[in-house]
């Protein structure tokens, strides 16, 4: 397992983020997600991600125009947005792209690298369920609405910082998508750490 690099969470800058969505959600695999909860550090490496790519893209909540949900897609880049899926499961997305362009990528799963066990008293589960799903992984970090609209490049609750990888990147279709027009359900916008064993179980 990797180490987080303590001496520099420098969360990664506006201008990372303010790029096409699908460079963005390959450059973030290997990155570190950071979690602060009164005083105390949480750290887990990103594996697994999904692209969501704008109003054009049926598979983006975007798609269906601006509403009080979707506000924080058409914001400034580097942002975090957080919905509730199944009335149980928020998961967690980062803003892409320049503002006014509604796009976001999913943070599928995580690999714990720092102070896992602060993780699992959150969720009570064993092995690799702590973390291989986007639900499961905002459990265990104590990510949920009131993050929604966090600015991810300050190091402060929830930042990203840079990380690095030498395994090589597969990518496949998203999951759970099946509204979507055929092209976008087809299109391979999900990307992993390929035999990481903290990816998600394909469907």
């Amino acid at each position: 397992m990797s180490s987080l690099p303590e001496s520099s969470l420098l969360p990664l800058t506006r201008d990372f983020y303010q790029r096409d969505t699908v460079a963005v959600a390959t450059d973030l695999l290997g990155c570190w997600l950071v979690r602060e909860v009164d005083g105390a550090l949480m750290g887990a490496r990103i594996v697994e991600t999904e692209a969501y790519c704008g109003a054009h893209d049926s598979a983006c909540h975007a798609h269906r125009g601006l509403t009080t949900r979707t506000a924080a897609m058409f914001g400034a880049p580097g942002h975090a947005y957080i919905y509730l899926v199944y009335g149980m499961h928020w998961l967690f997305n980062i803003v892409t792209e320049p503002e006014g362009s509604p796009c976001a990528l999913l943070v599928r799963a995580v690999e714990p690298v720092l102070n896992e066990q602060a993780m699992r008293e959150r969720r009570l589960t064993p092995g690799k369920q702590l973390s291989n799903g986007p639900g499961k992984l905002t459990r265990a970090l104590d990510v949920d609405k009131a993050l929604y609209g966090h600015d991810l490049t300050r190091a402060e609750r929830l930042w990203i910082c840079a990380g690095s990888h030498d395994i090589p990147i597969a990518s496949g279709p998203r999951v759970g998508i099946d509204y979507a027009e055929p092209h976008d359900r087809d299109a391979p916008w999900r990307f992993w750490l390929e035999g990481n064993p903290w990816v998600s179980k394909a469907r």
